[in-house]
């Protein structure tokens, strides 16, 4: 991760401690990153449809495309990383996966970028010869 994550991390960590403080008889503390923290259950981890509910309403608020899901953005992040060309088992550590199927069959999507640059590269493979 990069800087900018890692201290928006620490970031929600300090907050998450105040929240830990707050309900320490209660909290459920797995170590869980994205949890209920105002609620009847402390330190559950978010259900995935409010994630989702939640960024949908972000989306439409930024006036982006209401379309969107954390997983698409995990299917774009994948790809990305692909076309700026990092290697297939850093992206399959990223991304938890054993099997390099998984990874290649279901996440790496061939952007318009990594289709240019294959011709390019074809193109300069055959003139050449």
């Amino acid at each position: 991760m990069d800087e900018t994550v890692i201290n928006e991390l620490k970031d929600h960590k300090s907050i998450q401690k105040k929240a830990i403080m707050r309900h320490r008889d209660i909290y459920h503390n797995n170590d869980f990153i994205f949890t209920h923290m105002d609620d009847e259950t402390p330190g559950y981890p978010l259900y995935i449809k409010k994630i989702e509910n939640r960024m949908n309403r972000l989306l439409k608020v930024a006036g982006l495309n209401i379309n969107l899901t954390p997983r698409s953005l995990r299917h774009t992040h994948t790809s990305l990383l692909a076309q700026a060309g990092v290697g297939l088992p850093q992206i399959m550590e990223r991304l938890g996966h054993k099997d390099e199927d998984t990874t290649k069959n279901i996440y790496l999507h061939v952007t318009k970028e990594m289709k240019k640059e294959a011709s390019q590269k074809f193109k300069e493979l055959m003139e050449n010869l």
